[in-house]
């Protein structure tokens, strides 16, 4: 199961680097329209799934505990910086940023922020659990 996990990305960045060696280099753009910062747009997102899935399976797998908890928390905030990645990728690429449309300008932004704190506390305090564990506190 690990190795079929692990088969995705790497066919989906073969693919894509395959159709990015098939582009010209005039304007970063190929034959399709698509430029370098779709393809590698599209190329960060199934590896970030990859990490997110392996990230939970750790966290199961070490049944509780404080390293458990640790990286249960990591995996949480990955997840939401998975979703917000997503949605940058959206608003790059295609021009619809998705907060703004259906919270408003002002509360989309808020949105965004609080999004990013959610992001960088899960995963802080979650290595901050696992340090500390890790030196025996």
């Amino acid at each position: 199961m690990k190795r079929n996990l692990l088969i995705l990305p790497v066919l989906f960045s073969f693919l894509s680097i395959t159709l990015l060696a098939q582009t010209g280099h005039e304007g970063h753009s190929n034959s399709y329209g698509y430029g370098f910062d779709f393809w590698f747009g599209l190329l960060e997102l199934p590896f970030l799934a990859l990490c997110i899935v392996y990230a939970f399976l750790t966290a199961q797998a070490l049944k509780g505990g404080i390293f458990g908890k640790g990286m249960s928390l990591m995996a949480w905030g990955f997840l939401v910086m998975a979703i917000g990645h997503l949605h940058m990728q959206i608003d790059h690429l295609f021009g619809f940023n998705i907060f703004k449309t259906l919270l408003g300008e002002m509360v989309g932004q808020l949105f965004w922020v609080i999004a990013l704190i959610i992001t960088w506390g899960l995963s802080g305090y979650g290595f901050y659990l696992l340090y500390k564990a890790a030196r025996g506190n």
